[in-house]
């Protein structure tokens, strides 16, 4: 009993910590940093705190020319061009409606699967995925539900974060992780990342310079990236321990988390249209989400070949 208390403690701090990354980084966008500069230092702080995570766990990281495909679809799909879209429309669009918007990864996951023969028909998803997209007109459809004065295209906009890490996880599951386990994918596709935005901010005049100063917004994106490699690490712990199906149940938490800090941090106040958007999401997500084989959560996918991995390596430690 104590045990399981303790794995559902776990559940809702992750949710918590997740879910606060969303407010933080429409933070992180209020005084006009761009996205480029944005992705460069979060995921040089991502290969920071994974990379400690990783040696404490007694492996090391890993960079070769053997994973160089790999490193690159996940930090392009993964990081540099779905964050592009993400900070994009977090500078528009409100903390609530960005949680409800990336809880949609599970909805574009599922028909990409089918086409690529990862997952099988069923009816059921195909209902979950429907939902999802009736929580998405939601969202677009009355003008209430948004910011006064945004256009609904930037929700448009911020579903191509979704549709990206939804493919993404899909090519993971297609091509396997090559005998690594998830940090150190992250951990390589970060570096690979983070070599791709450096050029891109300088020339377009979006590198931030910390040494010019450091105020709320700077913070903030320090806090969201931390957090989110942090969690990130929880998470590989608890699907090892507790299973993917268990884990799974992050998603809902990091929604809800994400809509909740957001009315605290920013002081949002939502129509009636984003939160039945928010439940009618949240019922699509569960009857689309995957049975065992694989666990969706914002931007990252974990595979049952990864799971299994990581669990006999703690059985080997233990």
């Amino acid at each position: 009993m104590r045990r399981t208390l303790g794995l559902y403690a776990a559940l809702v701090a992750m949710g918590l910590g997740w879910g606060l990354s969303i407010p933080l980084s429409k933070i992180a966008v209020s005084t006009g940093h761009q996205p480029f500069g944005l992705i460069f230092w979060q995921l040089i702080i991502v290969v920071v705190c994974l990379g400690a995570v990783t040696l404490l766990r007694g492996r090391r990281p890993v960079f070769a020319r053997a994973y160089l495909r790999l490193f690159l679809m996940v930090a392009l799909c993964g990081a540099v061009l779905p964050d592009i879209f993400f900070y994009t429309a977090a500078a528009q669009l409100s903390g609530g409606v960005m949680s409800i918007v990336i809880a949609s990864v599970a909805m574009f996951s599922l028909p990409i699967a089918v086409l690529m023969g990862n997952e099988t028909f069923e009816w059921q998803r195909l209902w979950g995925v429907m939902l999802g997209l009736g929580g998405i007109v939601l969202l677009v459809g009355p003008e209430a539900s948004l910011p006064t004065g945004t256009s609904a295209l930037f929700v448009l906009v911020a579903l191509c974060a979704p549709a990206l890490y939804a493919t993404e996880g899909n090519l993971v599951a297609k091509w396997g992780t090559q005998g690594l386990d998830p940090m150190q994918v992250i951990i390589g596709a970060s570096m690979i990342g983070a070599v791709v935005a450096l050029p891109v901010a300088v020339g377009t005049g979006q590198w931030i310079n910390p040494l010019e100063g450091v105020g709320m917004p700077e913070l903030a994106l320090l806090g969201a990236a931390a957090l989110h490699a942090l969690v990130y690490a929880s998470y590989v712990w608890m699907v090892g321990h507790a299973g993917s199906v268990f884990s799974a149940q992050t998603s809902y938490m990091v929604t809800a988390a994400g809509v909740l800090w957001s009315m605290t941090l920013l002081g949002e106040s939502y129509s009636i249209w984003v939160w039945l958007a928010l439940g009618v999401m949240m019922l699509g997500m569960f009857l689309v989400q995957p049975r065992a084989a694989r666990v969706l959560v914002p931007g990252r996918v974990i595979d049952e070949n990864a799971e299994a991995g990581m669990t006999s390596d703690r059985d080997g430690q233990s």
